[in-house]
């Protein structure tokens, strides 16, 4: 597994590669604690809707896919002899946007949506239509809403991707992986180098679509640092406006989990992964790029909207198979298998399903907000983390982090987000906040810090549960 659009589950941190989560939403974990009632939750303002159908399963993914096979639609997809299993899972799918209850009659329309998978570009265009008219019409959308979708190469031409951009869709994710044929192939993935260079053109020559990403995968088996490099400049040259760069994960249950054991040959070693991280870091920043998450780097303005949806801790309402929302404080992932997603769907139109009742306590909240917010370039909000959590625990964390910004792994930054001296941060802390606080945010450093937040994080959490 190397992206989820956030994944279906975060995982405790404990590799020293930064966790790849990227575009799906995270973990299962149901909040109820009169703090947190407390204070008014926000309406979700965007929606994941799950896309599960691949023309084969890849051998690091563990998403809760469809692969169809040889019988996977035609590239153009104009909607002749559509596949049945599309079809019908997009008719269930609308059902359970139609029985699903708004949080409030009064709710924002949404302003970001995101189509993921599985291949969503396997999807016909006028299904792709068929979700957004329902979501529009139970939801409503904003003048300028953000709209992905993630497309494989060889799944699209020039006439699909119009139809796509013409019913709404004006963001894509595009998943190439890697610019060398025998990484491709060795990854199981159904698209070679050829049609990753037809795909990057039909995308670049779209007209009304500017804004668009690339996605990347390190430490793939045999991947050496001259592959490495010559994707990042194939990327560079193609000049997406946005680049996510996943390190992939060896998950159990995957035919790579079958074959490799992490960090042996012929996977890079550790240094060799971390080698490469810094790699990306060094070549997208000197093309332009800003590193605003640990995974994700873009031009100016071109931010992903939706995945900063996940990064702010933000509620959000998700649709279709595995797929995971959180809303009113409640996060809730919905059955992996068709069959139990169909059962599940029928429940929630009978009125019948309920979610389950929580126990979960404030501390799960506090380690969730340390997680999300050290993942990105903005950091962790103390303020705000202090008026939610208590000031006590963050002057707690902050005490925990001193040696780390002593060391330049941790940076601390003032209101206007510009790094301090450390004694400035010194004289916070012994003042414990109260008098000329200039600490408002921290943030991990790029790349080091970064490279190692899963250590930095589990300190965090070793803070807020001891």
């Amino acid at each position: 597994m190397l992206r989820s659009a956030f994944p279906l589950v975060f995982q405790f941190p404990h590799r020293r590669k930064p966790p790849p989560i990227p575009p799906r939403p995270p973990p299962v974990r149901r909040y109820a604690s009169p703090a947190a009632a407390a204070v008014p939750p926000l309406p979700p303002a965007s929606a994941y809707v799950h896309l599960p159908f691949c023309r084969k399963r890849c051998h690091y993914c563990d998403f809760p896919i469809v692969a169809l096979g040889s019988s996977s639609p035609r590239p153009r997809g104009d909607g002749d002899g559509d596949d049945p299993r599309i079809s019908d899972y997009v008719r269930l799918l609308l059902r359970e946007v139609a029985a699903t209850r708004p949080v409030s009659d009064d709710g924002v329309p949404f302003e970001t949506i995101f189509f993921g998978g599985g291949t969503p570009s396997l999807v016909p265009p006028k299904l792709v239509a068929a979700v957004l008219d329902a979501l529009r019409a139970k939801f409503g959308l904003s003048a300028c809403p953000e709209v992905s979708i993630e497309m494989d190469p060889g799944t699209f031409d020039a006439a699909k991707l119009r139809d796509l951009v013409g019913v709404g869709v004006n963001r894509v994710s595009l998943g190439v992986q890697a610019f060398q044929e025998g990484l491709l192939r060795s990854c199981g993935r159904a698209h070679g180098l050829r049609e990753v260079h037809e795909a990057v053109g039909i995308v670049t020559g779209c007209d009304g679509l500017q804004n668009w990403s690339m996605d990347l995968i390190s430490s793939l088996p045999n991947q050496t640092q001259d592959m490495w490099e010559e994707s990042l400049r194939c990327t560079i040259d193609a000049r997406p406006t946005h680049v996510s760069v996943y390190d992939l994960q060896i998950e159990q249950g995957t035919k790579f989990g079958q074959m490799y054991t992490p960090g042996a040959f012929p996977l890079p070693n550790e240094t060799d992964s971390a080698n490469f991280y810094k790699i990306a870091s060094k070549r997208l920043s000197e093309a332009g790029y800003k590193h605003y998450e640990i995974s994700s780097y873009c031009k100016t303005g071109y931010e992903c909207k939706h995945n900063v949806t996940y990064w702010q801790n933000r509620p959000f309402y998700a649709f279709g198979l595995g797929s995971a929302s959180y809303i009113n404080g409640v996060r809730f992932s919905r059955p992996r298998r068709m069959k139990d997603y169909a059962d599940w769907v029928q429940k929630l139109e009978d009125g019948t399903w309920c979610p389950e009742s929580s126990t979960s306590e404030l501390k799960d909240m506090a380690m969730d907000s340390v997680m999300l917010s050290l993942r990105t370039a903005s950091g962790l909000d103390l303020h705000r983390f202090s008026k939610s959590f208590g000031k006590n625990l963050t002057l707690s964390l902050c005490t925990m982090f001193r040696p780390f910004v002593w060391s330049g792994l941790v940076i601390a930054m003032d209101t206007e987000r510009q790094a301090l001296q450390l004694s400035e941060f010194d004289v916070d802390l012994e003042n414990k906040g109260d008098t000329g606080s200039r600490v408002a945010f921290i943030r991990l450093s790029d790349p080091d810090g970064f490279l190692l937040s899963n250590e930095l994080i589990s300190l965090a959490f070793g803070i807020i549960s001891p």
